[in-house]
């Protein structure tokens, strides 16, 4: 679904949002799954330009109209703390099987396939980087390719005094030479292509770790509230069942 207007859209535009069709003090309703996936479905299409850019207000304002002109009325504010309790979910869903996540947190894939396309965008960049220093380096050996041919030239010139049988020796050992300066310097570009990729993939996976312990920890306070829960309302059960026995024992006692 494309946004029509959205190629007019920077960090610094300046959005008219359109009233509210009333003023009212009262709360506004929960967001409906309806409005929700619509949201998604904006917020995923400018989340390249969230990642692009510092100030991020007007792209909430900019989500809330279009939100407006879809019969959604809600506040720049409101949008972002929606995507904020929307990410915190995410987070606590992935801990467990996919099927339970997706009936527990039903915009599990909307939201996945967002995250999904971030990092996707994030290895584009390593490698169009890793693609500039390999261009870099093939041009710097192509001016030292040149450079050498020239010297060579020079050597010859010296070396017509010489006889053939040395000349013909110091050549080789002239090729040798050379041919083992380009292999030394090609291992050494590998090599440190090689370390890079390796610091970029232990990065990567750093960052997932440390998500998965987010996750876990978010996880297991859940569930500690939930057992507190649980434990407070059994408490007041037992309470209110002791309450009925005496009452039940006063009434007979009286009878």
């Amino acid at each position: 679904m494309e946004l029509p207007h959205l190629h007019h859209l920077n960090p610094y535009l300046q959005v008219n949002l359109p009233p509210p069709p009333e003023a009212s003090c009262e709360r506004l309703p929960q967001w409906t799954h309806d409005e929700t996936r619509e949201f998604l479905a904006i917020r995923a299409q400018l989340d390249k330009t969230f990642s692009e850019t510092k100030r991020n207000k007007p792209l909430w304002e900019a989500i809330s109209s279009m939100l407006q002109q879809r019969g959604f009325f809600r506040t720049p504010d409101q949008c972002k703390s929606k995507w904020k309790n929307l990410v915190t979910r995410f987070k606590g869903s992935g801990t467990t099987v996919e099927g339970e996540a997706n009936r527990q947190f039903p915009f599990y894939e909307e939201m996945r396939s967002i995250f999904a396309e971030r990092i996707q965008r994030g290895k584009g960049v390593v490698q169009v980087q890793v693609k500039e220093s390999e261009e870099e380096e093939q041009e710097d050996e192509g001016q030292e390719a040149e450079g050498r041919m020239k010297r060579r030239k020079v050597e010859r010139k010296k070396k017509k005094k010489k006889s053939g049988g040395e000349e013909v020796e110091d050549a080789l050992r002239e090729f040798m030479r050379r041919q083992l300066e380009m292999e030394a310097r090609w291992v050494e570009a590998a090599e440190a292509r090689e370390a890079e990729r390796r610091a970029t993939e232990e990065e990567w996976r750093s960052a997932m770790v440390g998500l998965r312990e987010e996750r876990m920890q978010m996880e297991r306070r859940w569930r500690e509230q939930e057992e507190e829960r649980r434990a407070r309302e059994e408490a007041r059960a037992e309470r209110r069942h002791a309450l009925v026995m005496a009452l039940l024992d006063k009434i007979a006692q009286d009878l």
